[in-house]
């Protein structure tokens, strides 16, 4: 029989430490150290370790292996890159009631062999009835409500599935570990139990993960590590529209975006993104600028909108940044600033990307810029126009990666005007472009102040 002793395990890094500290001394991160028992002797060593690799020849080799399948969800098929590859371990995060079941539930009756759905957070008869809501009632579609990892792994040997799903990670424990259910210990032990499952009988296996409060998945880091995939799923509940990210992909880029649509049948993909986004856009009001922005391969037109408000002298102003980064919005209004001798100290300031878009790129500084000294003036840009563009300290402007294809989606949707970078690529016919050097030459092009 094994014995117990407790250590303080880092809920990042997922390193032990014999006594508590305010700071892990492995990735040196605050308040991460909760304790936790650790089994030592021969129950630690009674698991199994699996067969030994046999090493060969890189060019032996089947590369065929990985190809990835499609999962019959093409806004998801982006975001993987083709599709689940076998072996593989995909872990799903996202806020609570965004709509991860749902996903989950429509990827596995789109499967076209016998698929395994762990559910420990909700009782069979839930997911039967938003089975039915979605269409998804098959009998290839196997169900288990189980939180005991060897009662999982004995249903897996049982039903033999080509796909297995479990929802939550956080919910499934080890009865041979004495820490509680969603514990670092528990949920580090189980996820390294189901990687092995997936490797050992090429098994896609899906992990659903619960987030924080600040939006990133909880547990231990390492549980990032050992998997394969990790995707973010994100969106306001208050609205329809979801984006599926890859945060994390081995077998591909981590640059695609997938945008799909809560309808009462399910989540439903959008080919054509940048319609939606700019579907309740007003045109010729102030404090707003169109930007294309490039997500992966996937051009979009999304809309920029910023909100000035004048302050009483001595009351300090408040910067608020939703969809874009708070920091690049704090250089942006310096470079405005100094550059362009506007006055925005006395101003509250307010910029959001409309449609739950996060852009990070720098390309969108110049629709930001515009889209502030627009409010401020209390000038529309024109309906009909995009911008583009990074934004230098020294407030010149910066070439934003592909402009053709960000300038061709935007002459498809009927825009007719472009502010673009002096040593911009020309553009599609009907589209003009406005070549300008500096921040101070596109606001004086557009004669917003």
């Amino acid at each position: 029989m094994g014995k117990s002793r407790v250590v303080y395990r880092c809920t990042q890094c997922g390193a032990a430490q014999p006594k508590w500290a305010g700071q892990c001394s492995t990735c040196l991160e605050w308040n991460t150290l909760v304790d936790e028992p650790e089994v030592t002797g021969a129950a630690a060593a009674a698991r199994p370790a699996g067969p030994a690799a046999v090493a060969r020849p890189i060019g032996e080799v089947d590369a065929g292996v990985a190809a990835p399948r499609p999962t019959g969800l093409p806004e998801l098929d982006r975001v993987l890159g083709g599709g689940l590859v076998a072996g593989s371990v995909t872990l799903l995060g996202g806020e609570p009631g965004i709509g991860k079941s749902t996903l989950l539930l429509q990827l596995l009756a789109q499967w076209p062999q016998r698929t395994l759905y762990v559910t420990g957070e909700e009782s069979a008869q839930q997911v039967r009835l938003r089975a039915e809501r979605l269409g998804a009632v098959r009998p290839d579609l196997w169900l288990l409500p189980e939180t005991s990892l060897p009662h999982v792994l004995a249903a897996v040997a049982a039903v033999q599935p080509s796909l297995l799903v479990v929802d939550s990670i956080q919910t499934i424990a080890d009865p041979d570990l004495p820490s509680a259910p969603g514990s670092v210990a528990q949920v580090r032990a189980c996820a390294h139990r189901f990687v092995a499952l997936a490797k050992e009988h090429g098994l896609p296996v899906v992990l659903v993960g619960h987030v924080t409060k600040e939006g990133g998945l909880a547990g231990p880091r390492v549980l990032e590590h050992v998997v394969d995939t990790v995707l973010s799923f994100e969106g306001d509940r208050h609205h329809a529209l979801r984006l599926l990210r890859a945060v994390k992909h081995r077998f591909g880029a981590t640059d695609e975006l997938g945008v799909f649509e809560m309808a009462g049948q399910g989540l439903l993909g959008v080919p054509d993104a940048s319609s939606l986004f700019l579907t309740d856009r007003r045109t010729g009001v102030a404090g707003s600028a169109v930007v294309p922005t490039l997500q992966g391969q996937r051009p979009l037109l999304v809309e920029v909108q910023a909100l000035t408000n004048r302050l009483s002298p001595g009351v300090p102003p408040r910067r608020s940044a939703q969809g874009l980064d708070g920091g690049r919005l704090a250089l942006l209004l310096a470079v405005l600033e100094r550059r362009t001798r506007l006055d925005l100290s006395t101003h509250e300031v307010f910029a959001s990307a409309v449609g739950g878009v996060r852009l990070t790129e720098p390309g969108a500084d110049l629709a930001v810029c515009l889209a502030l000294v627009s409010a401020l003036t209390d000038q529309p840009l024109p309906a009909d126009l995009v911008v583009f563009g990074e934004v230098g300290l020294a407030g010149e402007l910066r070439q934003a990666a592909h402009a053709p294809r960000r300038l061709a989606e935007a002459a498809r949707l009927g825009f007719r005007r472009a502010v673009v970078p002096a040593n911009s690529p020309d553009g599609p016919p009907g589209l003009r472009l406005s070549r300008v050097a500096t921040l101070a030459e596109a606001v004086a092009a557009l004669a917003v102040h």
